[in-house]
């Protein structure tokens, strides 16, 4: 059971502990949706992005978590308060199990956070998008809103035990709806263009995160 108190004690923790520690700023977060089910599609290089992207949102989210993280202490605490789903090793090795676990949630009218590159990025720079994120957007025609994370790689890389006191910084982007996608075409089609225009969103979000121009409170 989703508790809604301890939801909102664990993210006001944690959202004293970015701003405080991380001097965490958030860019354009009025792309949310303010009602309705959607999906936010960010990139992941660290531990910490779930935990960034949940706190920062407006609304709450849900997230598959590989069922290790919530054996971490403090961090299995805070992401399963924050609305994680662990996902045993099992289902994790089959990418069509994850995919009806995170649909059953959609279609329960809750919102949804995912990793589109699906897996952690090596190097802290966007990688090639899988194509689970299109298949949602157009299974259930929510709006998906591109999130970028940048910091995070350096604040928590592989391998660490401890945040760094790095700055990071969340961007949103505006909304996306595969029915917005020009023409009719057959859905494998209107998957592939999507993600597309997924990544070329996410992409951009990154070069704006480059540029040094600091997203606004």
């Amino acid at each position: 059971m989703f508790n809604t108190l301890l939801y909102g004690v664990v993210k006001a923790f944690c959202l004293l502990w970015l701003r405080l520690y991380h001097r965490l700023s958030v860019a354009a977060v009025h792309h949310v949706p303010h009602q309705g089910a959607f999906i936010v599609a960010a990139n992941h290089c660290s531990n910490l992005d779930p935990v960034i992207v949940g706190v920062a949102c407006p609304r709450r989210l849900r997230f598959m978590a590989k069922e290790e993280l919530f054996r971490i202490p403090l961090l299995g605490t805070l992401i399963g308060a924050l609305g994680a789903v662990p996902v045993p090793r099992a289902d994790r090795q089959g990418a069509a199990a994850v995919l009806r676990l995170t649909l059953s949630r959609l279609e329960g009218r809750e919102n949804v956070l995912v990793f589109p590159e699906g897996t952690r990025s090596r190097n802290g720079r966007l990688g090639a998008l899988e194509g689970g994120v299109a298949l949602l957007a157009v299974k259930t025609g929510l709006p998906v809103v591109p999130a970028y994370v940048d910091g995070s790689y350096r604040a928590l890389p592989s391998g660490a035990s401890f945040p760094h006191p790095i700055k990071i910084r969340l961007f949103f982007g505006q909304p996306i709806r595969a029915s917005e996608l020009a023409g009719e075409m057959p859905e494998r089609e209107m998957r592939k263009q999507f993600l597309l225009r997924l990544e070329e969103e996410l992409r951009g979000l990154e070069k704006q995160a480059s540029g040094g121009a600091g997203p606004a409170l």
